[in-house]
Protein backbone atom coordinates (compact mmCIF):
# COMPACT_ATOMS: atom_id res chain seq x y z
CA UNK A 1 0.00 0.00 0.00
CA UNK A 2 1.15 3.21 -0.93
CA UNK A 3 -0.48 7.01 0.00
CA UNK A 4 1.07 10.40 -0.75
CA UNK A 5 0.24 13.12 1.88
CA UNK A 6 1.27 16.86 1.28
CA UNK A 7 2.29 18.43 4.27
CA UNK A 8 3.37 22.73 4.85
CA UNK A 9 5.39 24.68 6.65
CA UNK A 10 4.01 28.16 7.74
CA UNK A 11 5.12 31.39 9.64
CA UNK A 12 1.39 31.50 11.22
CA UNK A 13 0.75 27.81 11.23
CA UNK A 14 -2.69 28.92 13.50
CA UNK A 15 -3.68 31.38 10.78
CA UNK A 16 -3.03 28.22 7.96
CA UNK A 17 -4.95 26.12 10.05
CA UNK A 18 -8.20 28.99 10.17
CA UNK A 19 -7.68 29.55 5.95
CA UNK A 20 -7.86 25.47 5.58
CA UNK A 21 -10.85 25.51 7.60
CA UNK A 22 -12.99 28.43 5.69
CA UNK A 23 -12.00 26.48 2.50
CA UNK A 24 -13.84 23.00 4.19
CA UNK A 25 -10.47 21.51 5.70
CA UNK A 26 -11.51 19.97 9.54
CA UNK A 27 -8.53 19.38 12.33
CA UNK A 28 -8.33 15.80 12.81
CA UNK A 29 -4.79 16.44 15.47
CA UNK A 30 -3.32 19.55 16.40
CA UNK A 31 -0.49 19.67 18.83
CA UNK A 32 0.33 23.27 20.11
CA UNK A 33 3.40 23.94 22.11
CA UNK A 34 3.42 26.15 25.08
CA UNK A 35 4.45 29.48 22.93
CA UNK A 36 1.05 29.05 20.78
CA UNK A 37 3.02 27.45 17.55
CA UNK A 38 1.61 24.73 16.03
CA UNK A 39 4.03 21.41 16.29
CA UNK A 40 2.24 19.46 14.20
CA UNK A 41 -1.90 19.41 12.89
CA UNK A 42 -3.69 17.06 10.58
CA UNK A 43 -6.90 18.27 8.67
CA UNK A 44 -9.18 16.15 6.10
CA UNK A 45 -11.69 17.39 3.40
CA UNK A 46 -12.92 13.95 2.38
CA UNK A 47 -10.03 11.72 1.81
CA UNK A 48 -8.05 14.52 1.36
CA UNK A 49 -5.43 14.93 4.28
CA UNK A 50 -2.54 17.38 4.83
CA UNK A 51 -0.20 18.13 7.70
CA UNK A 52 0.61 21.92 9.11
CA UNK A 53 3.30 22.60 11.42
CA UNK A 54 5.17 26.37 11.87
CA UNK A 55 8.29 27.38 10.63
CA UNK A 56 11.03 25.61 12.20
CA UNK A 57 13.59 27.79 10.28
CA UNK A 58 12.87 30.63 7.94
CA UNK A 59 12.13 29.01 4.23
CA UNK A 60 11.23 30.83 1.69
CA UNK A 61 8.35 29.93 -0.58
CA UNK A 62 8.79 30.26 -4.22
CA UNK A 63 7.43 33.25 -5.73
CA UNK A 64 4.64 33.49 -8.35
CA UNK A 65 5.91 33.44 -12.04
CA UNK A 66 3.58 33.64 -14.70
CA UNK A 67 0.34 31.10 -13.16
CA UNK A 68 2.57 28.92 -11.01
CA UNK A 69 5.34 28.88 -8.30
CA UNK A 70 6.38 25.57 -9.45
CA UNK A 71 5.06 23.60 -7.08
CA UNK A 72 2.16 23.34 -4.97
CA UNK A 73 -0.99 21.35 -3.82
CA UNK A 74 -3.58 20.20 -5.72
CA UNK A 75 -7.22 19.46 -4.79
CA UNK A 76 -9.16 17.65 -6.78
CA UNK A 77 -12.67 18.35 -6.00
CA UNK A 78 -16.64 18.42 -7.73
CA UNK A 79 -17.22 21.74 -6.61
CA UNK A 80 -13.85 24.11 -7.86
CA UNK A 81 -16.05 26.76 -8.55
CA UNK A 82 -16.82 26.90 -4.82
CA UNK A 83 -13.97 26.06 -2.92
CA UNK A 84 -12.40 28.66 -4.98
CA UNK A 85 -14.73 31.28 -3.70
CA UNK A 86 -14.11 30.53 -0.64
CA UNK A 87 -10.60 30.55 -0.67
CA UNK A 88 -10.98 34.01 -2.12
CA UNK A 89 -12.78 35.22 0.27
CA UNK A 90 -10.51 33.74 3.09
CA UNK A 91 -7.78 35.80 2.04
CA UNK A 92 -5.96 33.38 -0.63
CA UNK A 93 -4.54 35.56 -3.75
CA UNK A 94 -6.09 34.44 -7.34
CA UNK A 95 -3.82 33.51 -9.78
CA UNK A 96 -6.61 32.30 -12.04
CA UNK A 97 -10.58 31.52 -11.71
CA UNK A 98 -11.94 28.66 -12.62
CA UNK A 99 -11.41 27.39 -16.07
CA UNK A 100 -12.55 24.77 -18.67
CA UNK A 101 -9.13 22.83 -20.07
CA UNK A 102 -8.71 21.25 -23.25
CA UNK A 103 -9.01 17.90 -22.01
CA UNK A 104 -12.62 18.84 -20.21
CA UNK A 105 -12.06 19.07 -16.38
CA UNK A 106 -11.89 22.68 -14.69
CA UNK A 107 -9.68 23.45 -12.64
CA UNK A 108 -8.30 27.00 -10.30
CA UNK A 109 -5.31 28.28 -8.64
CA UNK A 110 -4.60 30.56 -5.33
CA UNK A 111 -2.22 31.54 -3.78
CA UNK A 112 -2.72 30.96 0.12
CA UNK A 113 -2.09 33.85 2.94
CA UNK A 114 1.50 33.18 2.81
CA UNK A 115 2.25 32.42 -0.72
CA UNK A 116 1.56 28.60 -1.43
CA UNK A 117 0.67 27.46 -4.08
CA UNK A 118 -2.94 25.50 -4.29
CA UNK A 119 -4.76 24.44 -7.54
CA UNK A 120 -8.65 23.02 -7.28
CA UNK A 121 -9.84 20.27 -10.16
CA UNK A 122 -11.60 18.00 -11.14
CA UNK A 123 -9.49 16.13 -13.04
CA UNK A 124 -8.09 13.00 -10.71
CA UNK A 125 -4.40 12.47 -11.52
CA UNK A 126 -3.49 8.64 -11.81
CA UNK A 127 -7.02 7.85 -14.12
CA UNK A 128 -5.86 8.76 -17.32
CA UNK A 129 -6.84 11.12 -19.88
Amino acid sequence: MAKLCAYLSYRDAGSALEWLQKIGFEITTKDEAADGRINHAELRLGEAAIMVASFDAEYEIAPLRGRSTGSGTYLVLDDVQGVYEKAVAAGATSVFAPEQTEWGSWRARVLDTEGHEWSFGSYEPGQGW
